[in-house]
């Protein structure tokens, strides 16, 4: 099992330790009703440190995410980012993920990591334009 930068963080703040997606993961602290109403007064934080990560880059980078997302990646300035979906061929979603623009002609789509060779496999399949 694979553990992220933050997990001995999350163990010395006594968190339970659960697996998923291969990856040992915090599930709960205190309990889930102290958790909430932390959240609701100050601020919660997740861990996304095991998340999927795949670089779109070249001069076809935009082509390739405005065909595979549900938002339009073309409203996109350097340094920012947007939610989106992948949809499939009957109108369903494949995975939700976070479309970023890294630069001029570079993307990062970043997705669940419970999916991550499943959205691989979806994003490649449409890539008849460019090299990822």
């Amino acid at each position: 099992m694979k553990n992220t930068a933050l997990t001995a963080v999350h163990e010395a703040l006594g968190a339970k330790m659960v697996p998923f997606a291969g990856f040992n993961m915090p599930v709960q602290y205190e309990g889930i009703n102290i958790e909430h109403q932390t959240v609701r007064d100050n601020v919660g934080v997740f861990d996304v440190s095991h998340m999927g990560e795949f670089l779109i880059s070249g001069p076809e980078a935009l082509n390739l995410v405005q065909k595979v997302s549900s938002n339009d990646a073309s409203k996109l300035t350097v340094g920012r980012a947007q939610y989106a979906y992948l949809p499939n061929e009957d109108g369903g979603i494949v995975d939700d993920m976070i479309v970023y623009k890294i630069k001029e002609d570079q993307y990062l789509l970043v997705v669940n990591a419970s999916n991550i060779d499943k959205d691989w496999a979806h994003i490649t399949n449409h890539n008849t334009m460019s090299q990822i």
